[in-house]
């Protein structure tokens, strides 16, 4: 499979961050915010490029920026501005600790932000996490979590993906008749065996196994997963073979359920949006409206407004 991921929002060129403080500093400064400003220069910036804005602000003023925008800002446009002004990484540890915060575990934003990820990913994020709490992000999710699905995010988050690109064609019809057999050709499942292969092998040779696995029982991987397997760990085994088939479909479906039914699951909606803007959010994109009939932005535009409908259209590059 050919995937090329196409950012929405990539490096502004020519880019001067003296200019862009002074603006942002002007649409703070005195009576009243200038939103419109603010997201026109921090949605048309890379993150890289926002961290050097940052700088040249606390330079020239003597302010923190973040500080300034959350005096001035407030609700969802907010979450948006400051989501958009931390390092990807530290964004994305801060999601899985409010993920984990509280009463109760969002299992889902869990999977969504570990399962889609290659080894090298995650150790950055690993590290990150340890930084910023001074708690490993194994002994935390450990506290939360339990049974198999414990097991399957441990597995992810120590790394032992193999290396992207590595694949074994032999390896992966014994590892498609390894999932057949723990799986569909006995009565239960054998969780363990589905965690090793799908926590350990690469995207692109878990995309051999599906299909030998397809070859071998007639039907796919994703069917055998529906029958034998609930709850969190039917949805995290999703998420990874969602992923390894295509990462704009899995991030379209999650887009799709955020606004779809009762209320609007606004952190996922943000999280995607900002979280993938520089990677793949015009494949994103794409996909939703290949699956669901309309644009991404249509879809938005009904489910959010303001500045915060403004702000996310202005990312995805139809605002």
């Amino acid at each position: 499979m050919d995937y090329t991921p196409t950012p929405s929002v990539v490096p502004a060129n020519p880019f001067d961050a003296e200019a862009d403080a002074a603006a942002l500093r002007g649409a703070m400064k005195g009576f009243g915010t200038d939103e419109q400003a603010i997201i026109d220069i921090l949605t048309a910036r890379s993150n890289a490029q926002r961290q050097q804005i940052k700088e040249q602000f606390l330079r020239e003023y003597g302010r923190d920026l973040i500080d300034d925008l959350k005096s001035e800002l407030g609700g969802k446009f907010e979450d948006v501005i400051i989501a958009l002004m931390m390092p990807p990484v530290e964004y994305l540890c801060k999601q899985l600790h409010k993920a984990m915060a509280g009463m109760g575990t969002d299992e889902s934003s869990l999977v969504e932000i570990l399962c889609t990820k290659s080894n090298e990913e995650m150790s950055e994020i690993v590290k990150c996490y340890e930084d910023m709490y001074d708690r490993p992000l194994a002994e935390h999710l450990c506290s939360e979590t339990s049974g198999h699905f414990r097991r399957l995010l441990t597995l992810i988050i120590t790394g032992v993906r193999d290396p992207v690109g590595t694949v074994d064609p032999e390896k992966a019809k014994e590892q498609a008749e390894q999932l057949y057999n723990a799986g569909e050709a006995k009565l239960g499942t054998d969780e363990e065996v589905f965690n090793r292969i799908l926590a350990h092998g690469s995207f692109a040779q878990l995309r051999l196994v599906f299909d030998e696995y397809k070859e071998l029982s007639g039907q796919t991987l994703e069917q055998a997963i529906k029958h034998e397997m609930s709850g969190e760990m039917h949805e995290a085994m999703m998420a990874i073979v969602e992923c390894v088939q295509s990462p704009a479909a899995f991030f379209a479906n999650r887009l799709y359920n955020a606004m779809s039914g009762a209320g609007t699951e606004d952190t996922t909606l943000i999280r995607i949006i900002v979280s993938r803007s520089e990677i793949d959010l015009l494949n994103i994109k794409d996909e939703f409206e290949r699956i669901y009939n309309r644009t991404l932005v249509s879809a938005i535009k009904s489910e959010t407004s303001g500045d915060y409908k403004r702000a996310l259209c202005a990312l995805i590059g139809g605002a």
